[in-house]
């Protein structure tokens, strides 16, 4: 897990240390700007929801402690449906700078990795439909937590668990979807990714996660995270070759 986290900080110093790089965040800041507003305005509506459903109303002292419990989830839930969207949504929409940067970190670490020459419109409809496979996966477990909110106590801390589980899994193939496409890597092959680097990828993602939440440092994390995680495998590849 350290592993994982200390490769997202290299991103961070990669993207902001390097000109090459800079110049790409520069276009993406605009695009992540609009989608934080528009994905804020959405978990807002998303945790009302939650609460006016949820939380129980009555005066007795456990009845509270219980809807204090699920108001408690409810921000939880909702603050973990922003990042989850923010970086899809991200992801989708800024496919062709994500790309890029990929194509320049490889380039900065003296790889001979030739540009897709894709036009934009074709990487975005890519984006998306990697992004089908990880979210219906990912269903199923949110279906899981909501039905646990229903169990009285204990069900708001399981259901806590499970969506933080379910949401940080999703965010691992989002964002490594640039890189592992710029490898040509299928569905498969990404799950492999993960079942054999699991600890990395979740200490990668657990730290990304936790700096979404974060005011303007979450603009840079997509972009980072994609810097990161294009460097840290162009490393391992360096490792196998001199092996």
């Amino acid at each position: 897990m350290i592993r994982g986290a200390l490769a997202l900080l290299a991103g961070f110093r990669l993207l902001l240390g390097q000109p090459e790089l800079r110049a790409v965040l520069w276009r993406l800041l605009a695009l992540q700007l609009v989608l934080a507003l528009l994905v804020a305005a959405g978990s807002l509506w998303f945790l009302n929801w939650l609460i006016d459903t949820y939380v129980p109303q009555a005066d007795a002292w456990y009845w509270r402690a219980l809807a204090w419990m699920v108001e408690l989830f409810a921000w939880l839930m909702a603050m973990a449906v922003a990042v989850v969207a923010f970086v899809t949504l991200g992801s989708i929409a800024a496919a062709p700078w994500l790309d890029m940067l990929c194509l320049r970190v490889e380039k900065l670490h003296g790889g001979e990795v030739a540009s897709l020459d894709q036009p934009w419109w074709k990487l975005v409809l890519a984006s998306m439909g990697n992004a089908v496979m990880p979210l219906l996966q990912f269903l199923p477990w949110a279906a899981l937590a909501l039905a646990l909110l229903l169990i009285p106590v204990v069900g708001a801390a399981a259901a806590s668990l499970v969506w933080g589980y379910a949401g940080i899994r999703l965010l691992v193939f989002e964002f490594m979807d640039a890189p592992a496409s710029r490898r040509g890597w299928k569905w498969a092959r990404r799950k492999s990714e993960f079942a054999q680097r699991r600890w990395f990828h979740m200490g990668f993602t657990g730290l990304a996660s936790a700096m979404l939440l974060i005011p303007v440092v979450n603009l840079l994390v997509l972009p980072a995270a994609v810097v990161g995680l294009a460097g840290s495998w162009h490393q391992q590849d360096e490792l196998r070759e001199r092996r």
